[in-house]
Formats: C-alpha cells, structure tokens, sequence
C-alpha cells in the first residue's frame, strides 16, 4: 500500500492512518478514564470504531480519489536511455571483510530524482541495487551503503541498473555489476 515514491494517493494513505490512529488513541484514553473526561463513555467506543474504519478504509479510499497506482508490468515499448552506470566501489573482485558495503556509482548521460512518474524520459530515473538477482535497494543517489550480513561467504554478484522514472528498466537495460567475495568461501 504505501511504498517509497510519495505520490498523492500514499500520502493520503498515510494520512489517513495518523488520523485513525489519533481518533483511536483518543477513544482509547476516555475508555480507561485517562483522558477526556468531557466525553461521555459511549463516544470512547464511537471514536475505537471510527478508527478501526478510518484505519481500513486508508487501503481503498486514495485508490478510489487517485485511481489506481503505476502499472507493476511495462506496457508498449519502452524509452531508450543513452545514459550508462558503473561501479566506482567497489571494483570487481574486491575481498569485502565487513557487513556494510559502501557502494559508489557514476552515472553518465543522466539525472537521479525522487519523483516517480509515468511521463518518462530517456535522461531521468532511478537507481535500483541487487544482490545475486535480488533487489535490495531503490535509491535516489549514486552513493549509499548496503547491508551484506544475511548473504554468506563466498562470491555474490552486486547489479546496479539505471531505470526510468517509473522504475521500470530502459530498452535497452542499463546496468553494471561487479562480484565480491565475502571471506570465508572460495574465491
């Protein structure tokens, strides 16, 4: 329901989950006599119940106002991207003694935003990370540290691609990867 993109529909999501979440912190306190004694007793159970509704209806009401959200497939072809990312750190076949990794990319030919968008172009997007195929980050920036202590030792494959503002890829894909070895496995 609510993911990193901060469109209109999420905000209002979110929005109306405080207000559940206040009316029902509000109903709760005149029910253990704690709080709001102006309120009659009923109005407690009145208030837990406009919450609980509020709090459900934040799932289907920004959907209905805003209409439904990016498509998760593409559709049509795709924008073509002269834009190009590679690895800055770490390099390929770097030993990474530690949890943390610290991940530098440069990006060529095109801008990193926050906005997500279905009006796309060939010179704005994202950066998407993954690690051995699966994705561990969605990042405004070329810069960033990724967590490594659930992958064991051995060698892993770090991907980095370059996707429209939609954050769906480019056609032609435009990515880079490195592999890194955590101590412990074979090289």
């Amino acid at each position: 329901m609510i993911a990193h993109a901060g469109a209109a529909d999420e905000s209002l999501a979110i929005a109306m989950v405080f207000v559940g979440l206040w009316v029902g912190w509000v109903g709760w306190t005149r029910l253990r006599g704690t709080g709001f004694a102006r309120l009659p007793r009923r109005a407690g159970f009145v208030l837990l119940g406009a919450a609980v509704a509020v709090a459900v209806a934040s799932a289907f009401v920004p959907r209905a106002v805003f209409g439904p959200t990016l498509p998760v497939v593409a559709t049509g072809p795709r924008i073509t991207s002269s834009a190009t990312v590679a690895f800055t750190a770490p390099r390929d076949g770097q030993l990474v003694g530690d949890d943390r990794l610290d991940v530098v990319l440069r990006l060529d030919g095109g801008t990193v935003v926050q906005e997500t968008t279905r009006a796309v172009t060939a010179d704005t997007g994202h950066v998407h990370l993954a690690v051995d195929g699966s994705l561990v980050s969605m990042t405004y920036g070329t810069v960033q540290s990724v967590d490594l202590a659930a992958y064991g030792p051995g060698q892993h494959v770090l991907e980095a691609e370059y996707v429209a503002a939609d954050h769906l890829p480019f056609d032609p894909r435009v990515t880079a990867s490195v592999t890194i070895t955590l101590p412990g496995g074979a090289a």
